[in-house]
């Protein structure tokens, strides 16, 4: 894969290709041997069958011209007679030879009122229908390791150096926990250098967070910036982990031990 932007490359094909990945990065700050396990161990296919709400969110967003080709939303059954549970066997029975994934109505409903609050919300609105590019991949060469590093950004807006990442979170008041805890500062940073690595400007990334929990009987959604230290921080992560998958792969060692500390609250027992 050779250094620049590519629009019409799949998912799958992004994620199982070369190059090194934020998702890589954070397998190798757990522990180095994490990243090779992920490549090689087995995939219990009928346990990822399972729907994903923030991939089905991420599309309905993003691409809901793709939504139907990609999801079915099935009808509401009634459990409690046979006629229901003989319906809903019918369905799904239906459906499996479609290669869709199948929400319940439930979550269909779910999904189009979280969908409907993004749109009433009139900055992510504007993110959302201002001219962009929605899935691209970037790739380049780092200056100083020489690793092939690769972003798939949500969406670029194509007259701004503007990143939009899609986040799903269950409830958004915790959303400053999930920065850290799933190093989204690292990603803001990664990204924002990738972009300026290909587009030779700086970028402002910005996280779209929607709640897929009830507040005050609406699914919050906020438009959220971070703050210089908290993007410094993680850009130090990045370089951190990114020259230490260069001595891994380099050396070919994948030899490493997941040393656990203990606890704060056991300390204080």
């Amino acid at each position: 894969m050779e250094p620049g932007i590519y629009t019409d490359l799949t998912n799958e094909a992004y994620h199982s290709g070369p190059g090194v990945s934020k998702s890589g990065l954070d397998l190798i700050a757990d522990c180095p041997s994490k990243f090779l396990w992920n490549k090689q161990a087995p995939v219990d296919e009928e346990k990822t069958a399972a729907l994903d709400m923030g991939t089905a969110l991420h599309c309905v967003i993003l691409e809901p011209e793709e939504f139907e080709d990609r999801f079915i939303v099935a009808p509401v059954f009634n459990g409690r007679t046979n006629e229901g549970k003989a319906a809903k066997k019918a369905f799904y029975e239906d459906c499996a030879s479609l290669g869709k994934t199948i929400m319940t109505a439930e979550e269909g409903r779910k999904l189009k009122i979280m969908r409907e609050s993004v749109m009433a919300h009139p900055t992510a609105r504007w993110l959302l229908e201002e001219e962009g590019q929605n899935e691209a991949s970037i790739y380049w060469s780092d200056e100083e390791t020489g690793e092939l590093c690769r972003i798939r950004p949500d969406r670029m807006i194509s007259d701004r150096a503007l990143i939009v990442d899609v986040k799903k979170v269950d409830d958004m008041s915790r959303f400053k926990r999930h920065i850290e805890e799933f190093r989204y500062h690292v990603q803001d940073a990664m990204y924002s250098h990738g972009f300026k690595q290909h587009f030779g400007e700086d970028a402002t990334f910005l996280f779209l967070a929607v709640s897929s929990s009830i507040n005050a009987g609406r699914y919050p959604v906020d438009v959220i910036d971070l703050t210089p230290d908290w993007k410094e921080a993680g850009f130090e992560l990045f370089r951190r982990d990114l020259d230490t998958y260069h001595q891994c792969r380099t050396a070919d060692d994948w030899m490493h031990i997941h040393t656990l500390e203990r606890p704060r609250w056991a300390r204080a027992a």
